[in-house]
């Protein structure tokens, strides 16, 4: 029997034994419309006040993405996130882009367009995070784990700190999206390193789809709540790469 995984850009073909079981998991629609829909995510948060009720016209905005190893949609859900940004009297040269990387490696100039898209490129301040550029972090103490914590200079001296990003089952974080915009996303290479340490992982909570008591997404969590975000726009996937569902507001309410 041949398998076709969802592996890589071309997929992978995987001969296994005709009596192997093979789970698929449940097909969710699209949602039609999704300009309209993200507009409405935007304008009836959960937990929070519309998004346009926390930014004024000379305030520094942040809007925080995922990178190239995420499956986030940013060039469908940014473009209207900055529109209606602009509406409320956001200047484009008010806002930047950051490229939440972690420990990741820099996008290159062609990934950053294929990622957020031509327009954003050029028209917006697009900056990608340096978790060894200590000049970018600022330490915000010990976390209760006494962990340390520095996140990026330019993300913290906003005015306006917006998160994006997908939600997906991770194997020991529980959950991505959320306050994994933050850390590992937005913090400096030894509180990634602690937070993603063997010991933290090793810890039997440090699973699949479990958040409350896993040491790794409480630590996040916690890191996040820190750093004080002004609101959040988080997205699920279906396998065609549709968004299914739209996630508004406060970082931990949506």
């Amino acid at each position: 029997m041949i398998v076709d995984l969802k592996y890589g850009r071309e997929g992978l073909a995987v001969s296994l034994p005709d009596a192997t079981d093979v789970l698929v998991t449940r097909f969710v629609p699209g949602i039609k419309a999704e300009d309209r829909a993200i507009l409405q995510a935007l304008h009836e948060p959960i937990g929070s006040p519309p998004l346009k009720s926390l930014v004024k016209p000379g305030e520094r905005v942040v809007v925080v993405h995922t990178d190239i190893t995420r499956a986030t949609p940013n060039d469908r859900i940014l473009p209207v996130l900055l529109e209606e940004l602009f509406m409320e009297g956001i200047a484009a040269e008010d806002i930047t882009l950051l490229n939440g990387l972690g420990t990741h490696r820099r996008q290159t100039e062609a990934e950053l367009r294929a990622m957020l898209g031509e327009q954003i490129v050029d028209n917006y301040r697009c900056l990608q995070h340096d978790c060894n550029d200590d000049a970018n972090l600022i330490p915000l103490g010990e976390s209760s784990l006494g962990h340390t914590v520095r996140i990026n200079r330019t993300y913290l001296e906003a005015d306006v700190r917006i998160l994006t990003g997908f939600i997906e089952p991770h194997f020991f974080a529980g959950f991505s999206g959320g306050p994994k915009a933050i850390l590992p996303s937005l913090a400096g290479v030894e509180s990634v390193f602690t937070n993603h340490g063997l010991h933290m992982i090793a810890d039997p909570q440090a699973a699949w789809g479990i958040t409350e008591g896993n040491p790794i997404w409480m630590e996040i969590r916690e890191v996040a709540l820190l750093t004080k975000p002004t609101f959040l726009l988080n997205v699920s996937l279906n396998a065609q790469q549709e968004i299914t569902g739209l996630f508004a507001g406060d970082m931990l309410a949506a």
